[in-house]
């Protein structure tokens, strides 16, 4: 099997800035039924992803799984309504994060999410193993 190897941890640092950036301008000026729910999600996994490998020194596959168990665990709260469940109304960022609803494509955007990063990953890896930088 093939090792993905880390890209600096510069490039995941611009990278979570980037899509910071981009998430905020959709929450700010995006009003619809596709790209505020769906893009949005899908990424904000990637942008976790970034964050994570940016302040982590941890494998790429390690990363992704932990992101993906991570967000996927934040939906499936949403079920069970935890803010009612832990009886505390908590600040309006978590809200935010935690979410309100649960909905099975939320899943999928996440997956679809982490799989696109595992092929960027994956690409860039091959990449410098071709070139051999």
């Amino acid at each position: 099997m093939k090792r993905l190897n880390r890209n600096n941890r510069l490039n995941y640092f611009l990278g979570f800035v980037i899509l910071l950036i981009i998430e905020i301008l959709i929450a700010k000026y995006v009003r619809d039924d596709f790209v505020r729910p769906y893009v949005g999600d899908f990424l904000v996994v990637i942008l976790i992803y970034c964050f994570l490998m940016a302040i982590l020194n941890i494998s790429v596959i390690k990363g992704l799984l932990i992101v993906l168990i991570f967000s996927f665990a934040v939906e499936f709260f949403q079920i069970i309504n935890i803010v009612k469940v832990m009886q505390y109304q908590p600040p309006e960022p978590v809200m935010i994060v935690l979410g309100s609803s649960f909905s099975t494509w939320d899943l999928l955007a996440y997956s679809l999410g982490i799989i696109c990063t595992a092929a960027i990953e994956f690409y860039s890896s091959s990449a410098v193993i071709r070139t051999g930088k």
